[in-house]
């Protein structure tokens, strides 16, 4: 039985997948957007410890709320970093019913063992994956997270392979991710996979600087202001969000 290192749930998400959503973040990741709204999740230190079915026996409080399209979504942090945990615990949920979202940026993936094993037995039990694509360039991915991208488009590859259900997501900060060129060659990339039922642009914000000041860190995108609506709009008409 293996435990989860848990940063925070919460009861009634309306944004992170399908219906209303029990959310659970987990702690870790390996990246450093420099846009992170979530640095606190960055470290194992300080988190609660849950078993598969604690955690899942909270969740189920609400499960009235959930209807048909509702669930739970695992997020960070990054979760695959837990892959073992978010596996029994997909696995458990399954068991019960309970729809399943995975929310991830895929930095950890690799066709590898023993990573890739585990990967695709946390496929059979994910319902739904809510893929992070930071930038499409692997150059200014480095730049803006601290690794290239080489690994993760190999991720939304496989996904097209086995068909799993994929809603993209990118956040659209001002000077950074909004470049037309490199949204054409996003929505281009997209195109050769077929899986994607749906592409989120999601509009930069400021909120998380705090934590960061909080954690004793400079803000890197200090004075950058959230996008335009024009942008934004844009951003969702080339990407087709």
């Amino acid at each position: 039985m293996t435990k989860g290192l848990i940063h925070s749930t919460e009861s009634f998400g309306a944004v992170d997948g399908p219906g209303i959503r029990f959310l659970i973040f987990l702690k870790g990741c390996n990246m450093r957007c420099k846009y992170c709204h979530n640095a606190d999740t960055w470290s194992f230190d300080s988190a609660e410890e849950w078993e598969a079915d604690a955690l899942l026996d909270r969740a189920e409080r609400y499960k009235s709320y959930w209807r048909k399209t509702g669930g739970i979504t695992v997020s960070g942090g990054e979760p695959l970093l837990q892959i073992d945990f978010v596996t029994e615990f997909f696995m458990k949920a399954h068991q019960r019913g309970i729809n399943t979202t995975l929310d991830t940026s895929a930095q950890p993936f690799t066709r590898e063992a023993p990573f890739f094993p585990k990967f695709q037995e946390l496929m059979k039990h994910t319902d739904l994956i809510l893929l992070d694509i930071k930038h499409i360039n692997s150059a200014k991915h480095k730049a803006l997270t601290g690794h290239d991208n080489a690994n993760i488009l190999d991720a939304a590859k496989f996904l097209s392979e086995i068909n799993k259900p994929v809603w993209i997501r990118h956040v659209l900060v001002p000077g950074i991710t909004d470049n037309d060129d490199d949204l054409i060659l996003t929505r281009e990339f997209l195109d050769t996979l077929k899986n994607i039922q749906k592409v989120e642009v999601l509009p930069y914000h400021s909120l998380g600087a705090d934590k960061w000041r909080k954690l004793g860190m400079s803000y890197p995108l200090e004075g950058v202001e959230a996008p335009t609506d024009e942008r934004v709009i844009n951003a969702r008409k080339i990407l087709g969000g």
